[in-house]
């Protein structure tokens, strides 16, 4: 039998960019663009993983567009059902069989995104008894959501959730609060996200669920334990023996 983790007891895990392909990013492209504006790093790093209010005020002041905030929620949201007409919400490759090593090592599992929980119930349903109730949290209210996902939710320390998600901004605050996280930014062609969460520092950035194998969630408890997720000093390899 395998070892326990020592410090890790949960994986948060993003639904939309980790587990679902990402139908976001193109569609906020398409309206920037479409609006007269011009689609740049750093309007992605504004839009991204925030509020739907908070996104739509960015999104209005950035193309000049004369809309309300929900004026502009609404006309997101309309072109985002005509971009899933083409291009269907889907689990990415390797979703499930993440998901699978997690639990597999211990962890108890929540997904959690900006859309309410019929969007997870509708993708994710099926598998809703491999995650910890309440199985999805809705965090458009308070991005991004770290301390109301790790404390208040689940009676957590930080550093005993590992977080995994693919926007820049979200790696910004976990290292800023110090907790694990895997980043696995999206590969839309227009985005900025690889460069952008490198440059917030993070350390384990993915570009397939693949490479978060047992060995990448082992090295992330042992680095959670001794407090050097975000050390960039590398850490001789060592046997886990949990005190």
């Amino acid at each position: 039998m395998n070892a326990p983790l020592c410090t890790l007891r949960l994986a948060a895990v993003n639904i939309d960019g980790v587990l679902l392909n990402d139908t976001f990013s193109p569609v906020l492209h398409q309206l920037v663009t479409e609006w007269g504006g011009t689609y740049t790093a750093g309007l992605e790093q504004r839009l991204l993983s925030q509020t739907q209010s908070t996104a739509a005020r960015v999104l209005a002041e950035a193309t000049g567009v004369r809309a309300t905030e929900q004026e502009v929620i609404q006309a997101y949201f309309a072109a985002r059902e005509r971009y899933l007409r083409t291009q269907p919400v889907r689990l990415i490759d390797g979703a499930l069989p993440l998901l699978d090593r997690l639990r597999a090592l211990g962890l108890g599992l929540v997904c959690y995104g900006g859309l309410g929980a019929d969007h997870f119930e509708r993708h994710l349903g099926e598998r809703a008894s491999w995650f910890t109730a309440p199985g999805y949290i809705c965090t458009n209210d308070f991005r991004p959501g770290i301390r109301e996902i790790a404390e208040d939710r689940f009676g957590l320390r930080r550093e005993q959730v590992l977080f995994i998600d693919d926007a820049a901004s979200f790696a910004a605050r976990a290292r800023e609060l110090d907790v694990p996280f895997i980043g696995h930014p999206s590969s839309f062609e227009h985005g900025f996200q690889p460069a952008l969460m490198r440059a917030a520092g993070a350390r384990h950035v993915v570009g397939s669920l693949d490479e978060i194998d047992e060995a990448l969630v082992r090295r992330l408890d042992r680095e959670a334990g001794a407090g050097t997720v975000w050390q960039d000093a590398a850490r001789p390899e060592s046997a886990e023996v949990c005190v």
